[in-house]
């Protein structure tokens, strides 16, 4: 007669464990095809300016483009500082023409926020929302410059559609997407200026950002000059024209080719399963393995109460059950339990946001290792509220 496996061992430890116990927000998990062998294409040791080391760039370009469907008059660049260099780079030589409308509803919106205001001193109208929640953006002066994060990664709240902005806007939307490209279907006519980096969705290296303009940011690059001095690594324009090289694979500063290299094999893997349709899917998936599970237990809920708003990448949970007397000392305990049975890797809160737990959900994290991972959450919990 055959038997079947429990489903836990006599010491209440699940059985199954993750194959892959990277859950972090940032780094995130690579794709589960790589390879260190993948590699050995880097031109490594070579200029990043002789010809093989810009077709690489321009090819991280073009099927950057292919995969997220960016249009094809849109601007497509690499640049230095990972997610935030490409965002203080629009920021610091664009913004200031006029008013700005600041966004921010988690750590990251709130770091713009104090550029903008308080290091750039531009008039600005500032819109806030606790963690967990999001701001109107029905509500913005889209004559005005528009600032926001179209994920919160450490808040798991998410821009739930972008209607609301209007096609006849006078204003440019600056959209921070590092934890929603390639996870989420963005709306590029709504959007002027994107930014993402490679480490987040597709489990890229670091250091690296892409900077994504439209028609409408290239004119404004052209047309405004700032009144601060702009260093070199921000420079977009030369004599009033936008500097086209930066969009070609002629980076401002020398690029790791070995990450190249890497981002190309990522974004080869996406294409692979289905592209940004079979992306996305595998996020929702995840999302959804977290939902059920949420669904389930009644000392755990989402930060972002709303489901229409609510993340499919960086999924923010918090301890609910009333014997907790310390929540950020529980959550520590109890992802530490989970790292020590390598079960789950950097899962605890932001250090800035609510205490609790931050699960990603991104497409490179395979749904049986987040259905692996549940029954030890559970039982973390489990063993932490009775110690």
């Amino acid at each position: 007669m055959a038997t079947t496996q429990p489903a836990t061992r006599p010491d209440n430890k699940p059985v199954a464990i993750p194959a892959n116990p990277r859950f972090s927000s940032g780094p995130c998990a690579k794709p589960p095809t790589f390879n260190l062998n993948n590699l050995a294409d880097a031109p490594l040791g070579r200029s990043h300016r002789a010809a093989e080391g810009k077709a690489k760039l321009l090819e991280a370009i073009e099927t950057t483009r292919e995969v997220l469907g960016v249009p094809a008059d849109y601007k497509i660049g690499i640049v230095p500082a990972s997610d935030t260099g490409a965002y203080e780079m629009a920021m610091w030589t664009m913004l200031g023409e006029r008013p700005a409308e600041m966004v921010a509803w988690e750590s990251f919106g709130s770091g713009w926020v104090t550029d903008v205001v308080k290091q750039l001193k531009i008039e600005a109208t500032v819109h806030e929302a606790p963690y967990g929640e999001i701001v109107d953006m029905g509500a913005l002066n889209y004559d005005h410059d528009v600032c926001f994060t179209w994920n919160g990664t450490t808040s798991g709240v998410r821009v739930p559609t972008g209607d609301v902005i209007p096609a006849d806007r006078a204003g440019l939307t600056l959209c921070d997407a590092t934890s929603a490209a390639f996870a989420m279907d963005l709306p590029w006519d709504k959007l002027d200026v994107t930014t993402f980096s490679w480490q987040k969705v597709l489990g890229g290296e670091a250091a690296h950002g892409m900077l994504i303009l439209s028609p409408r940011a290239v004119a404004r690059l052209e047309s405004y000059t700032p009144a601060w001095p702009l260093p070199k690594i921000f420079r977009l324009t030369k004599g009033g024209k936008l500097i086209e090289g930066i969009f070609k694979g002629e980076t401002i500063n020398t690029p790791s080719m070995l990450c190249v290299e890497d981002y190309l094999q990522a974004l080869e893997w996406a294409k692979s399963v289905g592209g940004l349709k079979g992306l996305i899917a595998r996020a929702d998936a995840n999302a959804r393995a977290v939902a059920d599970f949420v669904a389930a237990h009644d000392w755990i809920d989402f930060l972002a109460s709303d489901p229409a708003t609510r993340s499919n990448t960086s999924v923010c949970l918090t301890f609910t059950d009333d014997r907790i007397s310390d929540g950020a000392a529980f959550a520590k305990a109890v992802a530490k339990r989970l790292a020590d049975e390598n079960v789950a890797l950097d899962i605890g809160a932001y250090r800035d946001a609510p205490p609790g737990l931050r699960i990603w959900c991104g497409g490179t994290v395979e749904t049986s290792d987040i259905e692996a991972m549940l029954p030890w959450l559970a039982w973390a919990f489990e063993a932490e509220i009775s110690s």
